[in-house]
């Protein structure tokens, strides 16, 4: 928790203390929500579309903040608390974060990449946790105003960050990284995502290279190699700092050797060692290949490792494998994007001691000019010899379904408007034994069929 003086605040900030008989008032923790305030608490009102914070000022005095930061834009209230004025209320919120981090002298891990973060975040986090105390990024607090929350919820004597940094257009992982100036950044891989704001793959790994903007002088950088756009993309750079690439390739630096990869996880080796995971998801080899390799170098064995292995807990819907009573969910809708939906449904593939596969899929977003094409080709890709009913729903869902309409049987292929009628149709073809793998993005909200599939 930080603990400073109003005047120390002010000077971190670069902001105007006018509350000067409060300069030497000791601030305790921040808050950018009055329902989060505790005693002693620095207030940061936000601004954002919908909302702006300075209105909830004299709330957060009342409920107990000592202070708060102030834009210069607005008119300086009359308050009974601390007042620092600043150019910009979320910039100085960025700036104390970064002050608060170096304060702690705990390790940086920073990741990024389409696919993949959070679940290397998760297991990562893990597996230090035998060595280090350590603070990771929750849910999915992963952008401008999540990672300066995440640091300043950290403890002074925190020892390792595994921070999550996500991005929709350029700039944004440039502002994360020089907030936490990693001293490992990380790049899982690229995908389709962000094409509606970027473009092309290629412009969305050059986003997502920002994150070397902030790494320490004497920094890693470590990519997967087994991805071709990263490979292309990181010829336009000069990196000074220690690069590491991971991957099947031969001439990667951590080759990854899989060795089986079906319903009931995966098992690799990386040079002499030997790993087992439990994870769904052949994909889960690379999350848990970059998380070995950082606790490596941060002195962590064999032991250690394959025991914080033992213990993760990945964040929920992301392939989280749901057992009921006459049939199993697969449940991935947290996000979906090609790559991810293909590596789904191959996984699905792999599975056994099933009767019957159905497959709930929904928009994937945020994909630009060529979505259409994107869920046409995806439709087109799923074998109908290892699935037995694909459903969707969806706008650019109905796009997956022509796709499919190329191989399948029109008894095993159906679109539909709306979740209810989804549900309805799963109630006339599911059996004992069977398994339901529901995908769609975000914002199409598929967790509500996975509930109302559990009263099936």
């Amino acid at each position: 928790m930080l603990k400073a003086t109003l005047e120390t605040i002010a000077k971190i900030v670069g902001g105007n203390l006018v509350t000067t008989s409060m300069k030497d008032v000791i601030v305790e923790g921040v808050s950018t929500d009055t329902r989060d305030i505790k005693l002693h608490n620095l207030f940061i009102p936000l601004v954002g579309a919908k909302y702006d914070g300075h209105t909830f000022a004299f709330d957060a005095i009342k409920k107990g903040a000592i202070a708060t930061l102030w834009d210069k834009n607005h008119p300086t209230p009359y308050l009974d608390a601390g007042i620092i004025v600043v150019d910009d209320t979320l910039k100085a919120y960025q700036k104390l974060a970064n002050s608060y981090l170096k304060a702690t002298k705990s390790k940086v891990i920073g990741i990024t990449g389409s696919n993949g973060k959070t679940g290397t975040k998760d297991i990562l986090a893990s597996i230090l946790e035998e060595n280090f105390r350590v603070h990771k990024t929750a849910k999915n607090l992963n952008n401008e105003i999540g990672v300066p929350k995440t640091i300043m919820e950290m403890d002074l004597d925190d020892e390792a960050i595994v921070l999550e940094m996500g991005m929709e257009r350029f700039g944004e992982i440039s502002v994360l990284t020089n907030i936490a100036n990693p001293d490992i950044a990380v790049i899982t891989n690229i995908g389709d995502s962000h094409l509606l704001e970027l473009g092309t793959k290629e412009n969305i790994a050059r986003a997502k290279f920002e994150i070397l903007e902030g790494l320490k002088p004497d920094g890693i950088f470590i990519f997967n190699n087994d991805d071709d756009i990263l490979r292309e993309v990181i010829r336009e750079y000069s990196i000074s700092q220690r690069v590491i690439k991971i991957g099947t390739r031969e001439d990667s630096d951590v080759i990854i050797r899989p060795i089986r990869s079906d319903e009931s996880g995966s098992s690799f080796s990386i040079g002499e060692y030997a790993y087992s995971i439990p994870f769904i998801g052949k994909h889960q080899i690379y999350n848990v290949s970059v998380a070995i390799t950082i606790a490596g170098l941060l002195g962590m064995d064999y032991a250690s490792i394959v025991k914080g292995l033992s213990k993760v807990k990945l964040t929920g819907m992301r392939m989280e494998l749901m057992h009921l009573p006459s049939f199993d969910i697969l449940n991935d809708c947290y996000k979906s994007n090609p790559q991810s939906l293909m590596s789904c449904i191959e996984t699905v593939y792999t599975m056994k001691g099933y009767k019957n596969k159905i497959l709930i899929l929904s928009d994937m977003l945020e994909l630009g000019e060529n979505e259409e094409k994107l869920h046409f080709n995806v439709g087109e890709k799923i074998d109908r010899d290892r699935i037995d009913y694909v459903i969707c729903v969806g706008d650019l869902a109905k796009e997956i379904y022509n796709g499919a309409n190329r191989n399948f049987n029109v008894k095993n292929l159906f679109y539909f408007e709306t979740k209810g009628e989804v549900i309805e149709k799963v109630r006339e073809i599911i059996s004992e034994d069977t398994l339901i793998m529901v995908k769609g993005s975000r914002g199409m909200k598929l967790e509500e069929i996975i509930e109302k599939l559990k009263e099936i």
